[in-house]
Formats: C-alpha cells, structure tokens, sequence
C-alpha cells in the first residue's frame, strides 16, 4: 500500500511517523492529568481511599470559601504587582546595558545569574535579609541610620511585596536578555534615519523602539503572568513556619492547591482549585495576547 502513495502523501505518512513520539508523550504529560483532575474536581478522594462522585459540591464548597478568595485576590496581586514592576525594570536595564560596552559580558552574566540560582536557595537568602536585628541584613541597616526595625515576613501588609522583590529579582536577567535580543534585532538603519533628521531620543524611543519590540513585549508579558500566577517555591520557602504568611497575606493559589492535597488530602477539592488556576492561565493568557497585538 505504501508504494501505491504519492510522493506528498509519503511525506505526509513520514512527518506523522516522526510527531508520532512526541504528540504521544505530550498526551502523556500534558492531556491525560489535565483531563484526570477535571475528572477528579467532581470526586471525593483521599488517595487511599475509593473515588466517590461528588458532583458540583467541590466547586459550591469554593465559592463559599473565604480563604479561598483571599488566596485568589493574592494571587492577582502578584500578578497585577509583580508583571508592570519587572516588565519596566528588564527594560530600562536591557536599554542602557545594551548601550553599554564596558564589562558588557560581565554585568549581563550577574543580571542572569539569579534566573540560574536555585529558588529555594534565593528564598531562604531572601528570608535572611528579612529578619529582625542583630540577624536580618536589611534591619540591620535601618538601624545604624536609627530607623526602628520593619516586621517584612511577619506583617499582613508587608509581607506580601516582601515575597514578591526576590521573585521579581529572579526573573529580571532572563526579562533583560530576552529585551536585549529584541533590541539588537531592530535594523539599525531607522536609528541612522533619525539621526540624520535630528529626531529626539523620547521619540525615537516610543516611536521606533518600543513598537517594533510588541513582539517581544507580548512574549515577556505572557511569560512573565504565568510565572507570577504560578508562584509557589519563594512563597513556600520565605514562611515555612506559617506557610502563606499572616492571615494568608502571602498565600498563592498553588500554595492552597498543594497544602489541600498533601497536608489535608482532599484531591477532589484540591483538583477544583487545580481547574480554576488552569482557567485563570488560560483566559488571563489569551486577553493579554489579544490586546497586545491588537494594532
């Protein structure tokens, strides 16, 4: 049968045989536990015990949940914070360092080095600086110029953008390379044009610039959403004594995933919780795509 195929249906049967690997271990990885936790959202499970259909209740229970909300309003304060503050940051750096040909390589090294740290490591660093004296490094520097020490870890109105700075200084190197890439990708024929028409550098920057890196605005911004949406390791690592921080000022919407499932072994709530971060994901991810490259 196969010598009987045209030489386009021969590629078309060679292309399949090839994706054939892939597309299966993405159905493997991505499919099968995206379709099982939906499946189990409408289940009671307690990993030992038999699955029980639970129907809607796990979402009803949700919807009456006041931790639940808190959690949530947390974690678009991540996202809401945590994106604008590293979008402008890795740009203002990517725009001077770019200029910049002295130690080039090496500044651009130490701004890439937190993204390749260990989280865990970076939190509990982080956790350091936030004690109070004579431990904690930022304290300790308030009080030699006589400031009375700050409660970061400890404070239902600090401890969240306290969480937040190291996570943000994290993946600020990764933001400042990729900026860097889409800089030096603009033909350098539209800055010599204006040059020689005596353009300022504010025009030049929001005229010339910035549109021609909406691509790499709108990569940096998805990407970056995702990653303050998802926040877990600095959140976990910085209040491992009281996990999520005062009356859950810090508390994520992973964190509530992964404390109901493995400290309170409810799956099937844990999996409704699960459903509503994939659909936050999804529809945070797709309005960001279409206002961006919207002209």
């Amino acid at each position: 049968m196969y010598r009987n195929l045209t030489i386009r249906q021969k590629q078309i049967v060679w292309a399949w045989a090839f994706l054939a690997l892939p597309v299966l271990f993405y159905g493997v990885i991505r499919f099968y536990p995206t379709g099982n936790a939906i499946l189990i959202s409408f289940q009671n499970w307690n990993l030992l015990g038999d699955r029980t259909w639970a129907g809607l209740e796990n979402y009803q229970k949700l919807w009456n949940d006041p931790v639940f909300w808190k959690v949530f309003a947390n974690t678009f304060l991540y996202l809401l914070i945590g994106t604008p503050i590293s979008l402008i940051l890795s740009f203002v750096i990517a725009y001077h360092l770019d200029k910049l040909r002295f130690m080039h390589g090496f500044l651009r090294m130490l701004y890439f080095l937190p993204f390749m740290t260990s989280a865990v490591a970076m939190a509990w660093v982080w956790r350091w600086f936030y004690q109070g004296v004579p431990i904690g490094l930022f304290n300790n520097l308030l009080a030699s110029v006589g400031i009375s020490q700050i409660e970061f870890l400890n404070s239902t109105t600090n401890a969240l953008p306290a969480v937040l700075a190291p996570a943000v200084w994290a993946g600020l190197g990764f933001q400042v390379i990729i900026f860097m890439a889409g800089l030096r990708a603009i033909p350098t024929s539209y800055y010599e044009a204006a040059k020689i028409d005596g353009v300022g550098w504010w025009t030049v920057l929001t005229q010339i610039t910035l549109p021609l890196l909406r691509p790499t605005i709108v990569f940096i911004v998805v990407f970056s959403s995702i990653g303050f949406l998802r926040i877990f390791d600095h959140v976990f690592n910085m209040t491992t004594n009281n996990p999520g921080g005062p009356l859950n000022a810090t508390k994520p919407l992973v964190l509530m995933i992964y404390d109901t499932a493995f400290n309170g072994f409810d799956m099937g709530y844990a999996a409704a919780q699960t459903v509503v971060l994939f659909t936050i994901l999804l529809i945070v991810s797709l309005i960001q795509l279409r206002l961006l490259r919207s002209d």
